[in-house]
């Protein structure tokens, strides 16, 4: 039952949880290190549990300017799926997925991983061929995929218009009944808890300011708290990667952009499962606690503020209201917005970069939740062993030079990916 039974979990209760063990530590950092990750989100605190699980290297850091898991990792809609079709991302996502499927188990922490399937309306003939080749890609990289029409679609999923006045009629959709969602803060702890468990310092109100140098090599990372030695340093920062690199002085491919992400009040049980909208870029499920989770496309301009503009507010729930006229009443209980590094193909980057000392991790576009156990567990591969794994092998930033893209995108993989 791990290490709290029902009845002093109960009692711990009532005392306010004064005489809880904490979850994680909260060290002071050393001098040195044989690698700092920076940023405590999911993507840096799952390359810690995994550079010391699977590689042994557990005299680790992961540095956060602010609180762990309270950049996008906390932020963002909680859509886990596979059902990509590109080569160097088929692979990529499927071995995520499969992470996911044993995650709870693996980290002996409930990420409340609920594979609820996920529908990729389509709206034309067109789109159904498109929804149609990408399953067979998928089933043919051994991914479950399977072409809905209309009838299945209206039989499973009532409440979506089909009537004669539907804005975007419903011709079909291709369902992935193996995709769903985690709770993202759990997920999060998850990691941080199994990463503290092997012996790695997880340092938070911890800013890095620059990079320490010795004949052109990064050997370690300035912060507010001291200078801290690495052998290796690790960057895992989601929308501030392009403002980290430049200061070794690293231009990338990306730009950095707000994705705004809603809930609505709660209501009872109506959408048990992931949909996304073709006619729109629009996804819509239901958390646990009764709120749609909603959310669209990127506000078109850079920005590091954790919020958006109005446009996307209205372009969002206008679509909501297309898909499911239902929630037409419904009220907006809160809205927020997470900063993103947007790759020119819509592809990561999980590599190590021309400055020799220093490892990137990032350009997620839309795909940064989903991928969080293979990006942790392919960086960590990457560096402990100073090359990629064969599913992460084109996530490399010398792909724009030699004229290669893992073009999804970076939409994800709607019918109509645009």
């Amino acid at each position: 039952m791990g290490k709290y039974s029902a009845f002093s979990v109960f009692r711990h209760a009532l005392t306010g949880n004064r005489n809880w063990q904490r979850a994680w530590r909260d060290p002071e950092p050393k001098s040195a290190y044989d690698v700092v990750i920076v940023g405590a989100g999911g993507h840096g605190l799952a390359t810690a549990y995994y550079l010391a699980k699977e590689h042994g290297i557990r005299n680790v850091a992961v540095i956060e300017k602010g609180w762990l898991g309270g950049g996008n990792t906390g932020r963002n809609t909680t859509i886990v799926r596979s059902n990509y079709m590109m080569p160097g991302n088929t692979r990529f996502y499927e071995r995520s997925l499969r992470l996911w499927e044993n995650l709870s188990h693996e980290l002996n922490y409930n990420v409340m991983f609920s594979q609820r399937g996920q529908y990729g309306l389509c709206h034309s003939p067109a789109q159904m061929d498109a929804a149609r080749r990408r399953g067979n890609i998928m089933r043919a990289n051994g991914i479950d995929a399977q072409l809905l029409s209309r009838e299945q679609v209206q039989a499973r999923l009532p409440y979506i218009d089909y009537s004669q006045n539907a804005r975007f009629p419903i011709h079909g959709s291709l369902y992935q009944g193996r995709a769903g969602t985690a709770r993202h803060d759990a997920v999060a702890w998850g990691y941080a808890r199994a990463a503290d468990g092997q012996g790695v310092d997880i340092i938070q109100q911890c800013e890095v300011l620059g990079y320490l140098w010795e004949n052109g090599n990064i050997v370690g990372v300035e912060t507010t708290k001291g200078d801290i030695k690495a052998k290796k340093v690790a960057l895992a920062v989601a929308g501030h990667t392009g403002h980290l690199a430049e200061k070794a002085n690293l231009r990338l491919p990306i730009e950095t952009h707000c994705l705004q992400a809603f809930v609505s009040e709660p209501l009872k049980p109506l959408v048990d499962t992931v949909i996304s909208f073709g006619g729109a870029h629009f996804y819509i499920s239901q958390s646990d606690k009764g709120g749609l989770v909603m959310g669209g496309d990127l506000d078109g301009y850079n920005s590091y503020a954790q919020r958006g503009g109005l446009p996307i507010v209205e372009h969002s729930l206008a679509s909501a209201k297309a898909l499911i006229p239902g929630v037409s009443r419904l009220r907006l209980l809160r809205h927020w917005a997470g900063v993103m590094d947007m790759s020119m193909d819509g592809s990561p980057f999980i590599t190590k970069t021309p400055v020799d000392g220093l490892y990137l991790n990032g350009g997620w576009c839309y795909g940064g939740f989903k991928a969080t156990p293979a990006s942790g567990w392919c960086y960590a591969w990457t560096i402990a062993k100073d090359e990629p794994h064969e599913d992460n092998a084109e996530f490399t930033l010398d792909r724009f030079e030699r004229g290669y893209q893992i073009d999804e995108k970076g939409a994800g993989p709607q019918p109509n990916a645009h």
